[in-house]
């Protein structure tokens, strides 16, 4: 999937850089950078789409995403509400092994650490005891310095390469080497579906977002997301619905509809396809 390309900002000689974001919503362009990045959600809700993985992100949650993977977190639509009071915030962490050079990485000491690195490009969502150890290393880290500021590093490298709670969110190996063009194609159509996911959406204007014809569209999509426009559509559907069934507002059928479903046996089918529960298994 091609994305917009991302710089991360960061001092000449540093081991990694930090970056905490307090803002009204998360950056919402689907993006890539060659770091690694470990992101902390402290606060907002949304979806987060990662190479080929959808589903939602909320306070507390841990997430690695590896080096090139195009990815968005991108806060529900009533982040964007004009009068909106609703905050966003994230401490993310990014580092390439580069940074450090590549002999650095060659050390015996630091094996299993490197061979965690190399393995994690499809990113992971960090789950029990190892997302509670690693939040608070990251926390800490903001008023750290020097060697205490590496020592943390390095201990938070070690958990990760030893965590046993490492839910893999894509499939499908990184792409690289897209144009320009295509990163504004991919999120122009993107852009398209959350703002109109609740209702049906018909290829040819989804094709015409995207200045294709709805074949080609559908060759398109199908190449860079691993998936198709349609299943990619109802798992968004599926992340709004998680979002409405954790509120109780609703009941279930109000729900299906509310997101775009046309009757509920066909919500219920998607849902427990996608989250592998039924809407009422889901319910906390």
């Amino acid at each position: 999937m091609k994305v917009i390309p991302f710089n991360v900002p960061k001092i000449s000689r540093e081991a990694f850089r930090l970056q905490v974001d307090k803002v009204p919503y998360l950056y919402d362009k689907l993006h890539q950078h060659p770091e690694t990045q470990i992101m902390l959600i402290e606060k907002g809700e949304g979806t987060l789409i990662a190479g080929d993985y959808v589903g939602r992100f909320s306070e507390g949650d841990l997430f690695l995403i590896g080096g090139n993977r195009p990815h968005v977190f991108r806060n529900d639509a009533s982040y964007y509400k004009s009068k909106s009071k609703l905050k966003a915030k994230a401490i993310s962490l990014y580092f390439d092994e580069k940074y450090a050079g590549e002999s650095f990485w060659l050390l015996d000491e630091l094996q299993t650490a490197h061979q965690f690195l190399l393995t994690a490009g499809l990113g992971y969502r960090i789950e029990g005891l190892a997302r509670e150890t690693i939040t608070q290393i990251i926390r800490e880290l903001i008023n750290k310095k020097g060697i205490e500021k590496l020592i943390l590093f390095f201990r938070l490298l070690q958990l990760l390469s030893e965590a046993k709670e490492l839910i893999p969110l894509s499939v499908a190996p990184a792409q690289s080497n897209f144009s320009m063009g295509e990163g504004k194609r991919m999120n122009d159509i993107l852009q398209f579906t959350f703002s109109k996911s609740h209702r049906k959406i018909k290829i040819e204007e989804v094709a015409e977002v995207a200045h294709l014809s709805p074949e080609a569209f559908c060759r398109y999509f199908k190449t860079h997301t691993q998936k198709t426009y349609t299943n990619f559509l109802n798992e968004i559907r599926i992340s709004n619905a998680c979002k409405m069934l954790i509120e109780k507002e609703k009941n279930i059928q109000e729900i299906g509809y509310e997101v775009g479903f046309s009757n509920l046996s066909h919500f219920n089918r998607t849902f427990k396809k996608v989250t592998g529960k039924t809407p009422k298994g889901y319910l906390p």
